[in-house]
């Protein structure tokens, strides 16, 4: 299972940020994932979105920011790296679990740049990713889930593995849907979830809390009116 000494991580999965912005002031946030698909469906200069959101967790030291690179080899990945390596020591350099991704997952990690391994689907993957220097790998359950293959098995699995070999690179629970696949996620040993907004907002909420509280503010009103 997940290492005791690391707390649960919270991070969101939207390139929005004013909608990042809106949650940061929680407290409860401690990074932020990125893909190109996010990236295009805000419509922005992804060096631009980087850079902003960034400025909104100067304060915050530990914060990872996951910026995605993309090429056609491990050269054109490094080149796209360094673009965002510019911007802040804050930035995490993801990439593929590919051949090539590996093999700029293992130049940036020597280089002392963050990397999250993307696009992991079982531990075999894993394994690899880990070997490369990975700082984090992104299994990614709802998509797992929707192949009739058991994401948070996948997660156990690679949770176990890297436990019992004393692997020190975190697992980052990805593509998550709902509010119980991040709390099972967390359950079966990963280290961090990256959540939609919609989940993460979810996760404040309960009809039981709702009632409770409804009763209780009806309760200090007549008391308060006696």
């Amino acid at each position: 299972m997940a290492h005791l000494d690391t707390p649960m991580k919270i991070f969101l999965d939207t390139s929005n940020v004013d909608e990042i912005r809106k949650r940061y002031y929680t407290g409860l946030i401690d990074g932020v994932t990125t893909n190109p698909t996010l990236m295009l469906r805000e419509g922005r200069d992804p060096r631009v979105v980087i850079e902003e959101i960034c400025d909104i967790f100067a304060a915050d030291e530990n914060a990872s920011i996951s910026a995605e690179v993309s090429g056609d080899d491990a050269e054109e990945m490094l080149e796209m790296a360094e673009i965002y390596r510019e911007i802040s020591p804050k930035v995490t350099i993801k990439v593929p679990c590919t051949v090539d991704g590996l093999l700029a997952c293992k130049t940036l990690t020597e280089q002392g740049t963050t990397v999250n391994v993307t696009l992991i689907f079982n531990a075999a993957q894993a394994i690899l990713a880990a070997k490369a220097g990975a700082t984090y790998v992104s299994p990614f359950v709802g998509r797992l889930d929707d192949q009739s293959i058991a994401g948070l098995e996948v997660i156990r699995s690679i949770s176990e593995l890297y436990c019992r070999h004393g692997v020190q690179t975190q697992i980052l629970s990805a593509s998550i849907r709902e509010v119980h696949r991040a709390v099972r996620s967390w359950y079966n040993g990963a280290h961090i979830c990256t959540l939609p907004l919609k989940v993460f907002d979810n996760m404040y909420n309960h009809i039981l809390t709702d009632a409770g509280l409804d009763q209780f503010n009806k309760d200090w009103s007549e008391l308060t009116n006696k």
